[in-house]
């Protein structure tokens, strides 16, 4: 068709124009999704374009059949007919895009009236068909553009069913096998698990045999052990039983020497008779009893007597026998002697009177023999009477006073246990505050424990605190205060012997002025030290050894005896302290007034250790801590005196000491022998280390 051709011409002159030969690049699609997305979108046709295809191109192609020979024969109705179509074109443009007849402002008008028909727009039919050729291929393009869109969203719809179907099954896949591995992990856990079970069960199995085994040597070896232990139970007491009839075999036997030594000492009323001395025999007499009591005291330190010290005491007893044997049979034979020799002078007597006749008898006494030596005096093993009145009537005072205070010690109540600590520690710590720091905190010490004592409030730990709180308060007070001062005799003496002098005038002052606090002192310091008496405790009928060791000052804890070196330093401590008390008085008291307890006292102790058997050890050891702290002031008491019973001391009795003094014990006999050599030789008592001066005072 013409207009057909026309058609393809004007794409053909719109592909040549200016437009036409624009370059599109292909992979615009890749980089701009946006235009690909309006692509996308449904096309939307003019306004007018279904008018076109319902009106205009059925009439155009029917008028162009009819008349295409008039047409083509006479322009001015081609003309008229094109500007009647193209006044057609035209008119739409005012139309509705919903409906292909224009609608009235009132919606009412009707086709026939509708502008389009209207002549007075004619339109080229040309134009129209080109127009209609234009609208046609872009509805064809839109069309095959919406069918190949929507081939390709069923195509992709269809891929992505296969892709979400593969996926799935994947899935499932994934699943089954991430089941399968999990299955087995499992599985092998739970066989790993199981096979630890049975090991450990089969561990258990072997731990428990060996268990039952090793139950079963143990149990043996418990039973052997407790049968050994038995065994040595058995062994234990009949070795304390054998020691306790061994001990009591000492005994036994040193009174028998004792006995033995009394008639020894008895014999001295025929020395008369005998041309020797009879001293040799006594000090014998005197060294073998000393021997036994060694042994005794030996024995009872580290535990029994043994056959060895048994068999000891045996010689020693026969050499007693056979001394007083001896002793005895001299003075038999001179008994005989003077028998003899009255009998010749009777003789001779009656022979001179028949020779002179008859007459008065004469009587005639025969001249005594002058003694060839001095004798010693027998030496003491117990204390004496009145000493021991003494030493007892202090231990029951003591005990009353524990009697005194006891309710306040077993009380319940909490009020009355915080008013005993307060008291107590109000006590002693300010004896444990005494030192050579300075005189005036000494003096502050000293009236701290007087106000205490006279009932007046002192501070200790923050708080007031008053012997008044409490109807018991200052027996309790008192007891405490002599005890704590006793413990540093003990302890801070024992370590510092300087420390003696400082405690001992506080101890002197407060006994002035509280003499109850004195005998309590002095009953503390009996009991722990009972040499200090002087008293040497002996054992009784029945007291058990632990007992009688405490008797005798010893510390036994579980049934285990302190140190013999332990011990002595103890005792040298609680000599040293009752030294410097006797001899110190408190610079700031009354100096008209006697001391309570003074030099007298000591003159007495040492005349009374002098009078009583050495003990091995002990007795030196106390001597010269006694004579080293308190014999300058004895010296200037006593002057002639005292070095006469220095003398006696050196020549007499550290004979006796070493006679009785083991090897391995030669120290303090040593030290105590060559402290006397060195008095002598000066001819004076040294002033005691740590003696507090009047510069002190001043302090």
């Amino acid at each position: 068709m013409p207009s057909d051709g026309r058609c393809w011409e004007t794409l053909r002159a719109l592909r040549n124009s200016s437009k036409g030969r624009l370059r599109y690049d292909r992979e615009w699609l890749l980089r701009y999704e946006d235009v690909l997305e309006e692509c996308m979108s449904l096309p939307k046709l003019s306004s007018y374009s279904g008018w076109v295809v319902d009106h205009i191109l059925p009439n155009t192609s029917r008028h162009t059949q009819e008349n295409a020979p008039s047409s083509d024969n006479s322009p001015s109705s081609g003309s008229a007919s094109g500007l009647y179509q193209s006044s057609l074109l035209k008119s739409p443009v005012r139309s509705s895009p919903q409906s292909p007849s224009p609608s009235t402002p009132d919606g009412a008008q009707s086709a026939h009236e509708s502008p389009f028909l209207e002549p007075s727009a004619p339109q080229s039919s040309r134009a129209i068909k080109v127009e209609g050729c234009i609208r046609m291929y872009e509805l064809a393009h839109r069309m095959r553009g919406t069918e190949g869109l929507r081939q390709w969203q069923e195509e992709q719809e269809r891929k992505v069913r296969a892709l979400s179907e593969m996926a799935s099954e994947q899935l499932k896949r994934f699943d089954e096998l991430k089941d399968l591995k999990l299955h087995k992990e499992f599985q092998d856990l739970q066989e790993v698990m199981e096979k630890s079970t049975r090991e450990a069960l089969g561990h258990q199995e072997k731990l428990k045999a060996e268990h039952r085994h090793r139950a079963k040597i143990l149990n043996l070896k418990l039973r052997e052990a407790e049968q050994q232990r038995v065994r040595q139970a058995e062994q234990e007491q009949l070795r304390k039983e054998e020691g306790q009839v061994r001990l009591r075999s000492l005994y036994t036997l040193q009174e028998e020497v004792l006995q033995l030594n009394q008639q020894l000492d008895a014999s001295n009323q025929h020395k008369d008779l005998l041309n020797v001395d009879l001293a040799a025999f006594q000090t014998r007499g005197n060294q073998l009893c000393g021997l036994i009591s060694g042994i005794i005291r030996t024995t009872l330190e580290s535990g029994y007597p043994t056959l060895e010290n048994q068999a000891e005491a045996e010689r020693a007893l026969q050499e007693m026998r056979d001394l007083l044997s001896n002793l005895e049979q001299a003075i038999t034979r001179a008994s005989e002697m003077k028998k003899k020799d009255e009998e010749k002078a009777r003789v001779k007597l009656e022979e001179s009177q028949v020779l002179q006749g008859p007459g008065p008898p004469t009587q005639t006494s025969a001249p005594s023999p002058s003694p060839v030596g001095t004798q010693n005096e027998d030496l003491q093993v117990k204390v004496q009477d009145s000493t021991m009145q003494w030493y007892q009537q202090l231990q029951d005072a003591s005990a009353k006073c524990v009697l005194a205070f006891e309710d306040l010690t077993n009380s319940k109540d909490s009020q009355t246990k915080k008013i005993k600590m307060d008291l107590q520690k109000a006590a002693t710590i300010p004896v444990s505050q005494i030192s050579t720091i300075a005189g005036s905190k000494l003096k502050e010490v000293f009236d701290k424990i007087h106000s205490l004592l006279s009932g007046k409030p002192v501070q200790s730990g923050g708080r007031s605190v008053s012997v008044t709180l409490n109807p018991q308060g200052l027996d309790f007070v008192q007891y405490k205060l002599a005890e704590k001062f006793v413990k540093q005799g003990e302890e801070e003496v024992a370590s510092h012997h300087e420390a003696a002098f400082p405690i001992a005038v506080v101890a002197s002052g407060i006994w002035m002025l509280h003499p109850k606090v004195g005998d309590l002192i002095l009953a503390h310091l009996h009991k722990k030290c009972p040499y200090s008496v002087p008293f040497y405790p002996a054992l009784k009928e029945g007291m058990a050894l632990e007992d009688y060791q405490r008797l005798l000052g010893y510390q036994v804890t579980d049934s285990k005896v302190e140190q013999q070196d332990n011990f002595l330093k103890r005792m040298s401590g609680m000599i040293r302290l009752y030294a410097a008390i006797i001899q110190l008085q408190w610079p700031y008291g009354n100096r008209q007034e006697a001391h309570p307890h003074g030099l007298n006292h000591g003159w007495r102790w040492l005349a009374q250790i002098l009078n009583m058997e050495p003990l091995s050890d002990v007795t030196a050891t106390l001597l010269f801590d006694f004579l080293e702290v308190c014999g300058n002031a004895l010296m200037r008491q006593y002057q002639v005196q005292f070095w006469k019973t220095i003398l006696l001391i050196q020549e007499d009795y550290l004979p006796r000491i070493e006679a009785i003094t083991s090897s391995g014990q030669m120290g303090s006999f040593i030290r105590l022998k060559q402290f006397l050599e060195k008095c002598l030789q000066r001819r004076e008592i040294p002033v005691p280390r740590g003696f507090l001066t009047s510069s002190f005072w001043r302090s």
